[in-house]
């Protein structure tokens, strides 16, 4: 097992590029198989969760290349023949449960394992296997798995209506919707980025989507869809990650270069809060540059739906308030026990309570080096950076949860001036 070991004091110098997004690019992989022929996707991430899709997409049948040299992944469904996603790999990720809409269109019919995912709170499918329903699917649950079929080998499409608003439900719905015979309507839809840059593929491909960005979502039912190459945008998250990193670890004065930039992305909440921060940001053509204050101030926030503060920025954000001089808070209102991160921050002397929703931090308190565990992704990172600003080692263990969606971060991240390796290590040898 891999674990990072972050040593502290070092300023983040030069430049960061972001990687394609991952939330994006996994969504793009199951619209390649609702048509024949070769799909190309350039800017494709090199992770954990985009490896784990490509095995549960070939049991399909499904042929595809990967080249992490060039970010390009082709996918060709011509040979589709199994309409199955099993519980070995689906167990993984949850994003593959997007094989239900992608196969419930592309045949009309589909048996996906239910999902796993990380290790935080419940998040379940019944909006998906509602969506479906809506559109005329037959929905029966064998044995961990759901087993669907449209009658006459077809979709009808429907009215869908989100409560609440669920980006991986909005997308799988269009799966199921595009090549139906019929018009949906998906109401209360989710508007992230993710979903527009998803929408904007399937049209490529020929379908036909009405109201992208909006909250109503009019679909057409097309006979079929056509191959297409396609860009993925950056990632988003990232690019709020490496933002805050270059706030708490930036030399005042010195900006940081961030490539490969979609800022319009990060919605204005996060950008609203990160400016009264104190850190100041320079937006310019697919780039942006930070400058970190003389001194972070504490900014309390509340995430919630796109264009909402992202609460897969809340993790990353603790640690920015763990160095700001003052208290403040984080308030969790999507997923209210996602606050895995906090003990193992405790762990390095950070001082943040968790009371319900909300975790309260006093910051400007010295943060140590110790030993720490990751949980799930976002946790992950935040402790990367919390490292980055402690006194002394930070060894991050688990660090698997930390490749399913940050490429290769602790090369960027040395690179760009902070003592970063990654060391193999056993969890359960005997300590020395």
């Amino acid at each position: 097992m891999d674990k990072l070991i972050v040593r502290g004091g070092s300023p983040l110098i030069g430049e960061l590029t972001v990687s394609g997004s991952k939330n994006t690019a996994l969504p793009l992989m199951s619209a390649a198989l609702l048509t024949d022929g070769p799909v190309t996707i350039h800017h494709v991430p090199n992770l954990r969760d985009v490896t784990t899709f490509r095995r549960v997409i070939e049991v399909t049948g499904t042929t595809t290349h990967h080249d992490p040299a060039t970010s390009t992944l082709t996918l060709d469904a011509t040979n589709l023949t199994k309409y199955e996603a099993p519980y070995e790999l689906v167990k993984r990720m949850r994003a593959s449960f997007y094989m239900l809409g992608a196969l419930l269109g592309r045949g009309g019919k589909a048996k996906v394992s239910l999902p796993g995912g990380c290790a935080w709170g419940p998040r379940p499918v019944d909006l998906h296997i509602q969506g479906m329903k809506a559109l005329g699917a037959e929905i029966d649950l064998d044995r961990g798995y759901v087993v669907a079929h449209a009658p006459g080998g077809r979709l009808q499409g429907g009215r869908v209506r989100f409560e609440p608003s669920s980006v991986g439900a909005t997308i799988n719905v269009l799966l199921a919707a595009v090549l139906a015979k019929g018009e949906s309507v998906l109401e209360n839809a989710a508007i992230e980025p993710d979903v527009v840059e998803f929408c904007t593929m399937l049209r490529a491909m020929g379908a036909r989507i009405e109201g992208l960005g909006t909250r109503t979502l009019h679909v057409q039912g097309v006979d079929q869809l056509n191959p297409v190459t396609y860009s993925n945008c950056p990632d988003r998250i990232e690019l709020g990650t490496f933002m805050i990193a270059a706030a708490i670890t930036g030399v005042p004065g010195s900006p940081i270069t961030i490539r490969h930039a979609r800022i319009d992305h990060l919605g204005d909440a996060f950008l609203e809060a990160f400016a009264r921060t104190g850190a100041e940001l320079e937006i310019g053509e697919n780039l942006i540059k930070v400058t970190a204050p003389n001194e972070l101030r504490p900014v309390s926030v509340k995430t919630d739906i796109y264009p909402g503060f992202p609460t897969d920025l809340q993790a990353q954000w603790t640690v920015l308030l763990a160095k700001a001089a003052g208290n403040s808070k984080v308030r969790e209102t999507i997923y209210p026990d996602r606050f895995k991160h906090v003990p193992e921050l405790h762990r390095m002397g950070v001082n943040a309570i968790v009371v319900g929703d909300e975790v309260v931090i006093e910051g400007g308190k010295p943060i140590q080096g110790t030993n720490v565990m990751s949980t799930d992704l976002r946790a992950s990172v935040s402790l990367v950076l919390a490292g980055m600003i402690a006194e002394g080692e930070t060894h991050v263990q688990r660090v698997y949860h930390l490749d399913r969606g940050y490429e290769k971060i602790e090369e960027k991240l040395s690179a760009a001036g902070i003592d970063i390796e990654r060391v193999s290590y056993d969890e359960w040898a005997d300590p020395a």
